[in-house]
């Protein structure tokens, strides 16, 4: 009976390519050493290793390559001449290989339009579901609003005004100035001879108007008429006239002056508040249908306040007190100052908060009335000018100055939260229809765990006709909820920014939406899936991915997670080292094959190897930090108080807090206090411990550039140095070449064809942007001249290409550079090069050359570094390697925070606080805190069961 399953089983396995295998012979880009490998299709397959050991060449820039290449290839002749060729990657063949579709972190949106809601389909699905089946609620006065159809209208009259005499009435003019002349004349020659305005009716005589800078309301009468049944011919006739002239709209006077209001649209009967019939856009903030008018539909809006442009009233205006002017110079602008100063008896030399607010008020506004200012050139006569006011000036500024004047008024600008839509982005009327009571505002704010509790059984609380317009559609909604909630995203809400999100969090977002087109067939490569995830989370998204598998696609994870290689159907682990001591494959079989080969990283899965927790933790120094009261987001009144002189983390589940409590609340507080940024925290009470600090450094994954012209050598500073020791070479010296010459960045020594990037950016209008190397320089960024002149044989585009291993050997001597690039080696970024592309890194890396930038630097022992998530990335070895320098950073004094959720780094904690118990609303409250012995013995919390299982391992 079995062979049947079999047979099926092998079928799927072969699918259409006929093959049962993916088959990679003799790989050798960057790093790979002509590997030669095969794997089977329809699998997990997790590809592991060190970092730099070729991992990545081996998923993305072969595999991916190849398949788009392949990809690109099936397009007309036509079409590939606007696309230009894609390099073939080097490899000698790929046999079994499928369309791929890479899950990558590096590619999450930077438009804050881009939101969780719309990059999942959810929020479109909500707005048809608000468009067919909400229900429209005046913003007046709460009534229900109504539409009618003209016989509705007609029974409605005849019911309600029996026997009445009423004056039927089509608005056409409702609150707007104007004389309204041609609007009269118009009427006139339509055949009706009296109109309303301002609640009166008169006669319209010939050249009649209004009162033009009045706000007017005027209605033409229709007709006067009783109601009676048995002229309902006459009044029908009457009423569809009336609609007609009113744009369906229409307004009864009843004979004691009463006023009704009818509508075909959604009208409010009470006020005759009407909106517009609801279509999707209506409920989209990227429309201007939809948006809000303040803000666009960014929620948030971008002003310039007096407290940015005057933070500190003690100082006077001569010492610099309102910032854009600054101190005291015998310019126009400040002539002008002095003059509206005089004219109240103060100067310039007055302390701010001595200054009267009206006065105030003249300086950032604006006066009516002329400046006089004294003249100079003819003593005794005043020049009368015009004073706009500083704000005013800034905002003007900021609509036509330059780029450079743009970003110096940036310096004043707040963001806050818009006050006509707060924050919900639509405008007042898309924010009035609701489903069982809420608005689509408000569903946009609830978390994806919320959400779907409000989805379940919602079919009872509407009524019939909604639900036979809703059916398709929350099945779709719910479908999509769930794929959420199977990736562990379940704390996120759809209205959250796609640009806020971490690397791992936007690649499941995008795994999400790939589970949900159903696809077959495809080969799926994801880069480390599980970054951002707690352990607790772990078996939802291998699940997910299973999931994947099953619907009979390959799926290939570059990954590090323990969790993942166990599940896995595969593993390939590639190394032994890291850049050219790498791109081998060191072993690869199922996980029993695998476990069986032996190795690094099957030493670190089976406990031969581990991370050494520290003999003794250290207490600090006896200060403290302490931020008392935080609510921002989902706190719920935290006190978070961090012990100085140790390395501290802030553990919990995925959406617990710990990104509001640290990245919004904490850090925008010590941002404010040393460095007066504009940023404002999240809501909190108090903080205390602030002396104790010198400084705050934040270390976060975001890109160290987003050009490939932005390198490690470029950020970290250590470029400047190589370009000053190639300027004083001999042969620079005797062509006079100045440093300058050596920058790919201007003039003179580059590669003018891609402008010294090396590359040139081809623009693919529905693919994603590629770039491919410059036909001129072939990548090297330089022209001819520039790489004639050589330091010990070597050109600086040779430098650039060294790996940083590479060029610690090479600059030995050269103590100035070594240092920087040390550092680079410490942080376990030997692999990569010097001038490699910042595109191309990824999140951890980027956050490694940013934490070596501030090692190289000096510190003063009272520093506190933030870290989020710094094992991004890294294998079990390579988290060693980041320990001892995190160690090393607070053995000399400084404070180290560091949000994680990997127990190898949790388990060397001195001191954990841990946040929780669950994510989005349920999540928010300190669960436990002290060293982790202490918080596994706590019992409390989910870090505190897997560190207790971490800490037995020893």
């Amino acid at each position: 009976m079995s062979t049947g399953a079999e047979a099926i089983e092998q079928g799927i396995l072969r699918d259409l390519t006929g093959y049962d295998q993916i088959e990679i012979l003799g790989a050798r880009e960057h790093n790979l050493k002509n590997i030669h490998l095969s794997f089977p299709r329809n699998k997990l397959v997790v590809i592991t290793g060190i970092s730099g050991s070729g991992k990545s060449s081996l998923a993305f820039d072969t595999i991916y390559a190849e398949g788009q290449r392949r990809y690109m290839e099936s397009f007309s002749a036509y079409a590939r001449s606007f696309i230009g060729n894609l390099e073939r990657p080097d490899v000698d063949k790929i046999n079994g290989l499928s369309p791929v579709i890479s899950i990558e972190q590096k590619t999450t949106s930077r438009n804050p339009r881009s939101t969780v809601g719309t990059v999942t389909e959810i929020y479109d699905f909500l707005r048809l579901l608000y468009a067919r089946a909400g229900e429209a609620v005046s913003y007046l006065t709460g009534n229900l609003m109504i539409r009618q159809s003209e016989d509705q209208i007609v029974e409605h009259i005849l019911s309600a005004f029996e026997n009445k005499k009423l004056i039927i009435l089509a608005p056409v003019v409702k609150g707007r100035k104007g004389h309204y002349r041609e609007l009269f004349q118009q009427i006139r020659k339509s055949g009706y001879s009296k109109v309303r305005i301002d609640g009166k009716i008169e006669d319209i005589v010939p050249k009649m108007q209004v009162d033009r800078y009045k706000t007017h309301d005027i209605e033409v009468v229709i007709d006067r008429i009783l109601a009676d049944p048995e002229d309902r011919y006459r009044l029908s006739q009457s009423i569809g006239t009336a609609l007609k002239e009113g744009k369906g709209i229409l307004m009864l006077q009843d004979q004691d002056g009463g006023l009704h209001h009818f509508s075909k649209y959604l009208m409010d009967p009470e006020t005759g508040l009407s909106y517009d019939e609801p279509a999707p856009n209506t409920f989209s903030f990227n429309s201007p249908y939809g948006a809000c008018p303040v803000c666009n539909g960014l929620g948030q809006t971008e002003e310039i306040t007096v407290d940015s442009i005057i933070p500190d009233r003690s100082k006077s205006i001569s010492r610099g007190g309102i910032l854009p002017l600054g101190e005291y110079r015998d310019i126009w602008i400040f002539k002008k100052v002095q003059a509206i100063l005089k004219r109240y008896k103060l100067d310039i030399s007055t302390p701010i908060e001595e200054i009267p607010e009206e006065v105030i008020n003249i300086l950032m506004h604006g006066a009516s009335a002329p400046v006089a200012v004294s003249s100079k050139k003819y003593p005794g006569t005043d020049w009368n000018t015009k004073f706009e006011g500083i704000i005013n000036f800034l905002e003007k500024q900021k609509e036509s100055g330059s780029e450079k004047i743009k970003k110096w008024v940036d310096e004043f600008m707040i963001t806050r939260t818009c006050p006509e839509c707060n924050g919900a982005r639509l405008k007042k009327e898309s924010l009035h229809f609701l489903i069982d009571g809420k608005n689509i505002g408000e569903l946009a704010e609830l978390d994806i765990n919320t959400l779907a509790s409000w989805f379940k059984g919602i079919e009872e609380r509407l009524t019939e006709k909604q639900n036979i317009i809703a059916g398709e559609v929350l099945k779709e909604i719910r479908k999509r909820i769930g794929f959420l909630l199977d990736v562990g995203l379940n704390y996120l809400h759809l209205n959250r920014p796609l640009r806020t999100l971490s690397g791992g969090e936007a690649q499941r977002i995008r795994l999400a939406t790939q589970i949900g087109t159903q696809l077959v067939g495809v080969l799926y490569i994801l880069d480390e899936p599980s970054i951002g995830l707690h352990q607790r989370d772990n078996v939802r998204l291998i699940k997910a991915l299973k999931d994947l598998r099953d619907l009979g696609n390959s799926v290939i994870v570059v990954e590090h997670d323990r969790d993942m290689m166990l599940e896995s159907d595969y593993i390939i682990d590639i190394g032994p080292g890291a850049g050219r001591h790498g791109g081998h494959v060191v072993a690869q079989g199922t996980p029993e094959e695998f476990m069986a080969a032996g190795g690094t990283t099957v030493d670190y899965l089976t406990g031969e190897k581990n991370i050494a927790i520290p003999d003794e933790r250290r207490k600090g120094n006896g200060k403290k930090l302490e931020i008392l009261g935080a609510t921002g987001h989902n706190l719920k009144d935290v006190d978070l108080k961090i012990p100085l002189g140790t390395l501290t983390l802030i553990t919990g589940v995925s959406g617990s807090g710990k990104s509001t409590l640290i990245h919004e609340t904490m850090f925008p507080i010590l941002n404010q206090h040393f460095y007066r940024s504009r940023r404002d925290p999240l809501s909190y009470t108090e903080v205390k411990g602030l002396k104790n600090l010198d400084k705050v450094i934040e270390v976060d994954q975001t890109p160290i550039g987003r050009t490939p012209r932005s390198s490690p050598a470029t950020y970290t500073g250590v470029f400047t140095d190589i370009r000053a020791l190639f300027a004083q070479l001999p042969e620079s010296k005797i062509r006079g070449y100045k440093p300058g010459r050596f920058s790919f960045n201007v003039k003179g020594g580059r590669c003018e064809t891609c402008e010294g990037a090396g590359l040139r950016l081809i623009e693919m209008d529905f693919l994603p942007d590629v770039y491919v190397p410059c036909e001129t320089c072939k990548g090297k960024r330089y022209n001819r001249e520039t790489l004639e002149v050589r330091f010990k044989g070597k050109s600086i585009s040779d430098v650039l290409e060294m790996t940083v291993e590479e060029a610690e050997e090479f600059f030995e001597n050269q103590p100035k550079i070594l240092r920087r690039i040390k550092t680079l080696n410490q942080v376990g970024l030997g692999y990569i090069s010097l001038g490699q592309h910042a595109t191309t890194l990824s999140g951890g890396e980027a956050q490694r050359v940013k934490l070596s930038t501030e090692l190289s630097k000096k510190d003063t022992g009272k520093t506190m570094y933030i870290l989020d998530e710094p094992t991004t990335g890294l294998h079990f070895q390579d988290i060693q390697h980041l320990m001892d320098v995190l160690q090393k950073l607070v053995n000399k004094g400084n404070t180290v925070l560091v949000i994680e959720h990997n127990m190898d780094v949790i388990k060397v904690a001195d001191h954990i606080v841990d946040l929780g118990p669950e994510g989005g609303s349920e999540g928010g409250r300190i669960v436990a805190s002290g060293t982790p012995e202490e918080v596994a013995k706590s019992g409390k919390g989910y870090t505190g069961k897997f560190l207790k299982q971490e800490l037995k391992k020893g």
